[in-house]
């Protein structure tokens, strides 16, 4: 019951024409800067295997791996580059003490922008996302600040990551109103250990026509088993680990939940033969917002694995298992409107077809 399907089968990026692969190759993990990356040479068989079986779609950000993850993917897409769809983010602060070296204002917007394409060695970005909401700067800055660089030829498309749903509808309704660039992509955090997405920002995507990027469809390496009960701890540290576990625990998802949705990714996983990775990823691709989670690997192992998860058919029960073990829980308005009584009330105890 998956969309059975492989790299070179395309499809269209939100309300655009861009024709992307069904999973993205996330370069975060290219460069040892961060104590826990690929080298280079890795990073390069990674980055083949993927393309030479038609992928098309790499994601990346000024800041990953302090700026190699981009001037390594740089040597790799030179002679590859029209064949390729770079996305690339700018936010994240580059310099200590420097409060205007990170943020959405446009002083940061337009230095970021400069230093990505050096870094990827490249006279274009194809997708650039603003990688959070900074609280700080308001939306026509920002999202002017981006049309203008799609008019100066130097990005072609915009996205938007880790925002609140009703600042991305905003936004949305700004570039429309004035003829500005839309924004084509959502990027979030989605699993399924991290499902409160579905709430609000899965919908929005779907109805203001932006195409659905997973980040960390893995829960973190959660739904592949690395952790166990062991593992768990009540850690909420501020500074970023150099170890992946001290990632993980950080984020709050390493708990007794999110191990026991792992258990039942695990018990899928052996009924048809799958790894728990490709299970994992190839749930997200069900939900109908999802155009393509995108992957991380730190070996091509791990890499080969992840494109496995293309070809994983779920039948009906298992899909029910896997939702039953992860499914959130109702928040309001949606939590009193599908009471029977809400729904009396609203359509008179008759049925009305193609709500939306």
């Amino acid at each position: 019951m998956t969309r059975t399907t492989a790299l070179d089968q395309y499809r269209l990026l939100g309300r655009s024409g861009l024709r992307v692969s069904p999973l993205s190759l996330g370069t975060m993990t290219f460069g040892s800067d961060w104590g826990w990356g690929a080298d280079e040479a890795e990073a390069r068989r990674i980055f083949d295997t993927y393309v030479d079986r038609g992928g098309n779609f790499i994601d990346t950000a000024v800041n990953y791996t302090n700026g190699s993850a981009e001037q390594i993917l740089g040597t790799f897409i030179k002679e590859k580059r029209d064949r390729l769809v770079i996305g690339t983010k700018f936010t994240m602060a580059r310099e200590s003490g420097n409060p205007n070296s990170g943020g959405n204002h446009r002083y940061n917007l337009t230095r970021s922008v400069e230093t990505s394409l050096r870094q990827l060695d490249t006279g274009r970005i194809d997708l650039l996302y603003i990688h959070a909401w900074d609280f700080t700067t308001t939306p026509d800055e920002v999202i002017r600040g981006l049309d203008d660089l799609v008019r100066a030829g130097k990005v072609q498309y915009i996205g938007i990551c880790n925002t609140p749903a009703w600042r991305v509808a905003q936004m949305q309704t700004l570039a429309d109103l004035r003829g500005w660039s839309p924004l084509i992509a959502l990027q979030i955090e989605y699993s399924l250990v991290e499902r409160s997405v579905e709430h609000e920002l899965l919908p929005m995507a779907q109805a203001l026509g932006l195409g659905v990027l997973p980040w960390s469809p893995l829960g973190g390496g959660i739904l592949t088993g690395k952790y166990s009960r062991a593992d768990l701890n009540n850690d909420n540290v501020a500074e970023v680990s150099a170890d992946r576990k001290g990632i993980i625990a950080s984020t709050g998802h390493l708990t007794e939940q999110a191990l026991a949705v792992a258990d039942v990714v695990g018990e899928v996983a052996d009924e048809i033969g799958a790894s728990r990775s490709q299970v994992a990823l190839a749930w997200t691709l069900q939900h109908p917002a999802v155009i393509s989670p995108i992957m991380g690997a730190r070996t091509l192992a791990q890499a080969e694995d992840n494109l496995g998860a293309l070809g994983v058919a779920f039948t009906g029960a298992q899909l029910v298992k896997l939702n039953a073990a992860s499914t959130p829980k109702p928040i309001f308005p949606a939590r009193f409107m599908d009471r029977p009584m809400a729904q009396q009330l609203m359509f008179g105890g008759t049925d009305v077809t193609g709500r939306r």
